[in-house]
């Protein structure tokens, strides 16, 4: 079960399948992004790439976000996060199937709406998180002054963004390093 740890669905709980590599971000690491990006959720557009459990576009819908999509490659997380935002009552959430990287390649620059939040929580050791950013860009589905949240392995040595997003935050919990980017529209 995923606990949802603030706003409208504060302290409910959600199922969500036992499928590998899902790991949903912990509830202490949720806590502390949700408290950085306070003033940023209510209103914003979200996407939340390698969804898996949802975890962190619940959140965002649960405190204020206008709308998210959630974009994953297992049918059973999404079918599961679709029966979720059903039991929730949530009408914003929107759930694709599909890996994020043919997503994004299916995007057409200029012809999509734009995301104010992105989380980004990949599989570990599968060095995709330069390739997802570089295409964010590409596709122009950033708004002017986006918020991008990425979390990876802590032992990922080099991790290569955007030459226009500044990192604003970064903490290690164990095994996973989470760091927070705002991108300058210059």
């Amino acid at each position: 079960m995923l606990r949802i740890i603030g706003g409208e669905w504060r302290s409910r709980k959600v199922p969500f399948p036992n499928v590998e590599n899902l790991r949903p971000t912990p509830d202490r690491v949720r806590e502390t992004l949700f408290n950085w990006l306070q003033n940023i959720t209510p209103g914003a557009r979200c996407l939340d790439l390698f969804a898996g459990s949802g975890a962190l576009g619940l959140e965002a819908l649960s405190r204020g976000a206008s709308s998210a999509t959630f974009i994953d490659s297992s049918p059973a997380a999404t079918h599961q996060l679709k029966d979720n935002l059903q039991a929730l009552k949530c009408q914003n959430g929107e759930v694709i199937v599909s890996s994020a990287l043919n997503w994004l390649e299916s995007r057409q620059t200029d012809a999509e709406p734009r995301y104010d939040l992105v989380f980004l929580d990949p599989p570990f050791r599968k060095e995709m998180v330069s390739i997802i950013c570089e295409l964010l860009e590409k596709r122009n589905l950033l708004s002017d002054h986006a918020v991008i949240y990425i979390e990876a392995e802590s032992e990922l040595n080099q991790l290569i963004v955007p030459s226009n997003w500044q990192e604003n935050r970064s903490k290690t919990a164990g095994q996973v390093t989470y760091r927070l980017f705002y991108r300058d529209p210059t």
